[in-house]
């Protein structure tokens, strides 16, 4: 079943432990980003500064050109998932080995113009392929459905990844996301930037799990 994940972006402590409170009371799976200056142009706040409430499960979405810089200290930090991005600047194969032999599972993800099939021995060793329609280091973004035919390239590759989606979700979109064979709907702007976060949260919830109308 598809499920809904706030989104933290964040540059400043401050910003970062008022984006907790503000999702704690409602969130249950949630997407944390980290960058690195280089390969998204902002810096979040560091590895060193992340953390989180006990009862959640985390996905940290590592937008950095180095993973292996950064894998040993993700993995000390035993979030569910760790997701780095095909296009950073080495081979992800033995980051996706240390993550996977630590129990944490290893996420790759997918910029707009990257074609499943010329990063298929990724897509084969993944346990979560993240579709990336967004703008890198920032909120928002425009979801582009038509990176929805990703789905069926990556599931010709590995039939049992779970897919998720970052860029642009909200109400008016979810619901063509889960349709088109997204699992996780990752939503930062639409949650965060709403007057009622929770209540936002829980509109999106709904979206996912209607019935369509033929």
């Amino acid at each position: 079943m598809a499920v809904v994940a706030p989104a933290i972006l964040c540059e400043t402590e401050d910003d970062y432990k008022a984006t907790v409170e503000r999702l704690h009371s409602f969130a249950q799976r949630v997407h944390i980003d980290l960058t690195d200056g280089e390969f998204a142009p902002t810096f979040t706040v560091g590895v060193n500064q992340i953390w989180w409430p006990q009862e959640w499960t985390v996905d940290i979405h590592a937008m950095v050109m180095r993973p292996s810089q950064y894998v040993d200290a993700l993995i000390q930090m035993k979030p569910a998932t760790v997701i780095f991005h095909a296009e950073a600047a080495e081979d992800l194969t033995p980051t996706i080995a240390k993550l996977k032999q630590a129990g944490i599972k290893a996420g790759v993800a997918l910029l707009k113009p990257t074609v499943p099939s010329t990063v298929e021995p990724y897509i084969q060793s993944a346990d979560h392929i993240l579709i990336f329609s967004g703008d890198l280091g920032h909120y928002g973004g425009t979801a582009s459905l038509m990176q929805l035919e990703k789905v069926r390239l990556i599931r010709n590759i590995h039939p049992e990844v779970e897919v998720g989606w970052d860029g642009g979700a909200n109400a008016e979109n979810a619901f063509s996301l889960v349709q088109g064979g997204v699992d996780v709907v990752n939503c930062g702007g639409a949650i965060n930037k709403a007057d009622d976060p929770a209540a936002a949260y829980k509109q999106l919830v709904d979206e996912i799990n209607k019935h369509g109308v033929i």
